[in-house]
Formats: C-alpha cells, structure tokens, sequence
C-alpha cells in the first residue's frame, strides 16, 4: 500500500513539474530565476516519469527537456535530448505525435547548433512524420510548432 501511494506522489509530481514547465514555457519574459527553474522542472519531470511512468512518459520527458534547451538556445544538451527521445520512440515502437516531435526537436536543436544539412533532414522526416498523426487537430498543432523553426 505503502509503495502505491509513493508512486501517485512521484506520478503527481511528475505532472504538475511537466505543466509547471509549460507555463515558463509560454510566458513572453522570463527572468533568469525563471528559466533556471524551468530547466530544473523539465529534469524533475523527467526524473519522476523514470520511476513511475512508461516509454511514452520517458520520450515525452525528454522532448520537454530539449525544448527547454533549445528555448534557453543551449544546442548541446537539447541534441542529447532529442536524441534520446527519438531513440526512445525507436526502441518502443512509439509513432504519430511523438514520432514527429521528435524529429522536430532534433530539427530544433541542429539549427541551434548550425547543422544545416541535418537542419533539413530532420525537417523532411518531421515533415513525413506528421502525415502519419492520426489526430487532424493533433496534426495541425504539430505542423503550426513546426512551422515556428
């Protein structure tokens, strides 16, 4: 019983850091304080969904945590994260939205990182990913991100 209630708290936190994330994420001014405590809060988020959550939670963590980097123009740890979340997908035969966000970090971060040849590599895969979510409002949401590179 004891164990069950631990993993609803690590559950319960891994939600409100993930949403807490989406809200620095959508504010116009940060101050430092804040993005310090964004970046932080995609990590927390991440670490939490490890514990208790599933490959899904796992790649979404890591997408969260890239976009937080690429946000924060760090192109380094936002390639690593887009990497494993893209692993991630690979390894759990995890498609649709999350396939396509994660072509869409990697896109993300190479532009960061002035890697135009993966830049468009990665975008035409993004691209070829997003003709694959099943959901036509999930899709249009995904190409208007998109189009924000």
């Amino acid at each position: 019983m004891r164990r069950m209630a631990k993993n609803d708290e690590q559950r319960a936190q891994a939600v409100d850091l993930f949403n807490s994330v989406w809200k620095l994420l959508d504010k116009k001014k940060r101050t430092r304080e804040e993005d310090d405590a964004m970046l932080h809060a995609a990590h927390a988020s991440r670490h939490h969904w490890g514990q208790v959550g599933t490959p899904l939670n796992f790649a979404r963590g890591e997408w969260q945590v890239s976009r937080v980097y690429a946000v924060l123009k760090r192109a380094e740890p936002a390639l690593h994260h887009a990497k494993r979340c893209l692993e991630l997908c690979r390894e759990h035969k995890i498609g649709d939205f999350d396939l396509a966000y994660a072509y869409e970090a990697l896109a993300r971060a190479s532009a960061l990182a002035k890697k135009k040849g993966d830049v468009a590599r990665y975008l035409k895969l993004a691209a070829k990913a997003a003709a694959g979510i099943s959901k036509k409002e999930d899709r249009e949401f995904f190409e208007k991100d998109l189009a924000t590179l």
